[in-house]
């Protein structure tokens, strides 16, 4: 039948014999808990996991370095959990159609089941892989499907807080299912490449090997962070503004890539603390970016509004000297640069502080924000192009849904508002010594030492300067 308005599912008219093994086609969804298209697949017979690393489907936007040194260990995991059901990963690399349909004819597969995904690249491919296979889609990467809640007219919803408050109406969302206790598995298992011939993990030189002191890959990781979290969750409303004291979930990496469902993350949340809104709103905002994406395939390349367009941003090239200091974490404002230390030996950065690193660069130093938007999609483990294209639009201003432009943030200010002085003293050591007085503001208070760099520009002129181009640009 056709695929249905929510996008829930898509199949021929064909059922294979119980004894043809069925494809199950994994990407940003590497758990065997509550996993719809894993489900759906075991109860038609002997299932073939494959994971099809697929680099020309996104094109430009392949998966960045972090991604790819997270992928690698997730999928290490996958396998490992697979084994214990009895089955095992299938890895192959090349064009998602192509592969699917080369591996049913080496199977005797007729059907793939997969999770749908949203990407503007994944719906191609989806498309392409439902022409040359039978293909089966399931529910299960956000709460909602896009398009699930409609405004009253009947349109797409662009504000998120009446998105939010749709949303809530069909909330909790169903109860997450196990995994399987057991996978059946094919007589005679294809052939699989192996990880290490990807070359997933960076070597020359090894810039992710502080990432494994942060962070532990896979399903039983993500798991054992939400169990971390959940005593926490009751103090997340105040924590999660102050970087200092990690007060955020840290679970953005594990439901990028799948490695728990929303779902499970929502109704833990919900047994553990009398309210928590304010978490299952920040699920929701994930929907709501998702939801953009879907809307607007181009979200991480273009303006959303396009008056944006006219902006006069600065010359990459004039700019280059401030751009290497941005993602050096050498611009001279403490929390600015405390965030871009923190990206770039964990591959994540406290939320708060990512607000106030991106909006120092789009509006301090007027450079455009899909430059900063490229460095986090190299950079952060959890590198989504819906949250990442969106949560930079609605700094810029230029997002369907944004803050406005002539709002700019003041990151001293921001960084003693928050109470950011321990979180500074970790990331830059050469402040460490300073008081909580002086540290978010080393040059103002004549403390600045020698080792750490002056502001390469002044609040008042960065400020003047972003709204002199906005003025320009409103004409």
């Amino acid at each position: 039948m056709p695929l249905g308005p929510l996008g829930t599912l898509r199949r021929r008219a064909h059922w294979p014999d119980m004894s043809d093994p069925v494809l199950l086609w994994f990407r940003q969804d590497l758990r065997l808990s509550d996993q719809a298209a894993l489900a759906a697949a075991a109860g038609e017979g002997p299932v073939i996991p494959v994971y099809v690393l697929d680099d020309a489907a996104p094109r430009a936007w392949a998966m960045g370095g972090a991604s790819r040194w997270w992928l690698h260990h997730s999928l290490l995991a996958l396998d490992e959990s697979l084994r214990a059901k009895g089955s095992r990963l299938i890895l192959r690399r090349g064009g998602s159609a192509d592969v699917l349909a080369q591996l049913a004819a080496e199977t005797g597969a007729r059907r793939v089941h997969a999770l749908h995904h949203y990407e503007p690249w994944w719906r191609n491919a989806e498309k392409a892989v439902g022409k040359a296979i039978d293909l089966c889609l399931h529910d299960g990467g956000l709460l909602l499907p896009p398009g699930a809640v409609r405004t009253g007219s009947g349109g797409s919803y662009r504000i998120y807080t009446p998105f939010a408050r749709a949303v809530m109406e069909h909330m909790p969302p169903a109860s997450p299912h196990p995994a399987p206790h057991a996978i059946g598995a094919p007589k005679a298992w294809p052939a699989s490449e192996s990880i290490d011939d990807w070359g997933l993990l960076p070597t020359q030189p090894d810039w992710a090997k502080g990432f494994a002191i942060d962070w532990t890959p896979g399903e039983e990781g993500a798991r054992r962070n939400v169990a971390n979290f959940i005593d926490e969750v009751g103090d997340y409303p105040t924590a999660r503004n102050l970087p200092s004291i990690e007060g955020t979930s840290r679970l953005s990496p594990h439901l990028h890539f799948g490695e728990v469902s929303p779902a499970y993350v929502w109704h833990r949340a919900e047994a553990s603390v009398h309210d928590a809104t304010i978490f299952h709103k920040e699920l929701i905002w994930r929907d709501y970016a998702h939801l953009q994406m879907w809307e607007f395939p181009t979200y991480g390349s273009a303006n959303a509004r396009e008056a944006f367009d006219a902006l006069p941003w600065r010359d990459l090239r004039e700019a280059r000297a401030d751009f290497t200091a941005w993602k050096t974490g050498r611009t001279g404002y403490p929390i600015v640069d405390a965030g871009m230390r923190q990206l770039w030996t964990t591959g994540w950065m406290h939320n708060r502080v990512r607000m106030i690193a991106a909006s120092f660069l789009i509006k301090h130093l007027l450079i455009d924000w899909r430059h900063g938007a490229r460095w986090f999609w190299d950079t952060l483990v959890d590198a989504s192009y819906a949250n990442n294209s969106v949560n930079w639009q609605w700094v810029a201003g230029s997002g369907v849904d944004a803050n406005l432009f002539t709002r700019i943030m003041a990151p001293l200010s921001q960084s003693e508002k928050f109470d950011a002085a321990d979180y500074i003293r970790q990331w830059v050591p050469e402040l460490a010594e300073l008081s909580d007085a002086v540290i978010h503001d080393p040059d103002e208070h004549g403390a600045r030492p020698p080792a750490y760099p002056a502001k390469i520009i002044g609040h008042r002129e960065g400020r003047e300067r972003a709204l002199a181009a906005y003025r320009r640009m409103k004409g």
